[in-house]
């Protein structure tokens, strides 16, 4: 990672990546950024897949300066880029907390090198409660990760994946990505974020008020896939 912290940039073939941080302090800049990444897939300006490289955890008073409004609007930026209308992908390598663990559980899929480490920063007293927090115990569950969430003990890569919380752990993740994007190529962005939203849903929504959704979800793809009129 530079010293540019979290950034969007386009790539050689001319798609926006995001590229995460962790260990800097939470600015304007960096909320700024994952919006300006987010507004470039809507509009269209980039691939099915959005890349997002995460790496880096918060050192010793990382909260200097914060304040909860800064902190809403990065978390409502993340919230944003949790149901953008594409495939995003996490990248990870090292350390990986602060903004970098909120943005790689924000993503579809998770690619990780082996020496990654998932941890929730710890500031004096305790841990962040950030909503890291929640997205960890929706995805993973709480009794499973209370020593990550208590005591900000780290999760291992191999453990990460046994949890959910990665997908894949390689020593090549540009391939690894490549492979990704080409069974993503065939996926509708939109239709994606349906999927997810019901997906998120079913955790704390009952049968027979799902029921609805699903069946209008359903509806949806019968009609896109109906034949056209002459």
């Amino acid at each position: 990672m530079t010293a540019d912290t979290v950034f969007a940039v386009r790539n050689p073939e001319g798609d926006i990546e995001l590229r995460v941080d962790g260990s800097k302090t939470l600015t304007v800049a960096h909320i700024s950024a994952v919006e300006s990444a987010c507004a470039a897939v809507e509009a269209g300006r980039s691939g099915a897949v959005l890349p997002v490289y995460v790496s880096g955890t918060p050192g010793a008073a990382w909260t200097s300066g914060l304040d909860v409004s800064l902190v809403s609007k990065w978390e409502r930026s993340v919230r944003r880029l949790e149901r953008l209308g594409a495939t995003t992908v996490a990248i990870a390598s090292g350390d990986c907390g602060g903004m970098a663990l909120d943005a790689l559980l924000a993503t579809d899929f998770r690619i990780a090198t082996p020496d990654v480490r998932l941890s929730l920063p710890v500031d004096g007293e305790a841990t962040w409660p950030g909503m890291a927090v929640f997205r960890l115990v929706q995805q993973a569950g709480g009794m499973r990760l209370r020593r990550a969430i208590l005591f900000g003990t780290p999760v291992e890569a191999s453990e990460g994946v046994d949890l959910g919380l990665l997908d894949e752990v390689t020593e090549d993740p540009a391939e690894a990505l490549a492979a990704v994007t080409a069974r993503a190529a065939a996926l509708t962005g939109s239709e994606l974020a349906v999927r997810r939203r019901l997906m998120a849903d079913a955790a704390t929504t009952s049968f027979d008020e799902a029921l609805g959704r699903h069946l209008a979800a359903c509806d949806r793809a019968l009609r896109r896939s109906a034949p056209k009129a002459p």
